[in-house]
């Protein structure tokens, strides 16, 4: 009775070593554990699903930042005698057309607190904006009216409370280098805080607290009267 050779899973290979076929497949599944895990570790790493990866690996934090150049100086002649804290909840919705939010749209609540700053320039009073009588008893000052200064946002009190993106703009954050900029919100908060200032009669506070200044620096040097005006400055 005849037989036919034919190579089973035990068949020595060509080197007399493991069998052809059984190391192919010992290969296969360590391949794919070593890709799984590279791809674990990258996407892990970017979207912060594994939150200790840094601590593991060893992650440090350099900074390499240059020093500081001075590239001005100015000197000023005004008087900041008022400053207001604001705060602001922007809520900005950015949508597409004919999509739905959850393609395409992002919604950022976000919370601004800044600080703005209402002086009078002292630098711009007139030739005649201070008259002083003979006996230097009497002064009668005209000064320019206050004017609020650009809002100083504080990132220390600022803050996102909740973004939701839809999921092409979650793929666009994934390969941004700037993933989740808050520029747009930040302007928003910026553009409340100083339109909440204009009404808050800030300037208002800081022309009576420029009055009392002088008349208190003048009283000072003798004089029994002193009597301040506001008025606009000349263009």
């Amino acid at each position: 009775m005849t037989s036919t050779d034919v190579r089973t899973d035990s068949t020595p290979g060509p080197d007399g070593g493991a069998p052809r076929r059984n190391r192919m497949r010992g290969c296969l599944p360590f391949a794919g554990v070593c890709a799984a895990a590279v791809v674990l570790l990258l996407v892990g790493t970017r979207i912060s699903l594994l939150p200790g990866l840094g601590g593991v690996f060893g992650e440090e934090t350099t900074d390499r930042s240059g020093p500081a150049v001075l590239k001005s100086i100015q000197d000023m002649s005004t008087y900041e005698a008022a400053s207001g804290n604001f705060q602001v909840v922007v809520d900005l919705e950015k949508d597409a057309k004919f999509l739905p939010d959850a393609i395409r749209g992002t919604r950022t609540l976000y919370v601004g607190a800044g600080t703005v700053g209402a002086s009078v320039d002292l630098g711009k009073v007139a030739r005649d904006g201070v008259v002083v009588n003979e006996d230097r008893t009497t002064a009668e000052l005209r000064l320019p009216h206050a004017v609020l200064g650009k809002p100083a946002l504080d990132p220390d009190r600022s803050y996102a409370v909740s973004k939701q993106r839809g999921l092409l703009d979650r793929l666009g954050d994934f390969f941004s280098d700037n993933p989740g900029s808050e520029q747009a919100v930040n302007k928003l908060a910026v553009k409340h805080i100083g339109e909440a200032a204009q009404e808050s009669g800030l300037t208002g506070r800081a022309e009576k607290n420029t009055a009392a200044m002088l008349k208190g620096l003048l009283g000072s040097l003798g004089f029994d009267k002193v009597t301040v005006h506001y008025v606009d400055a000349p263009s």
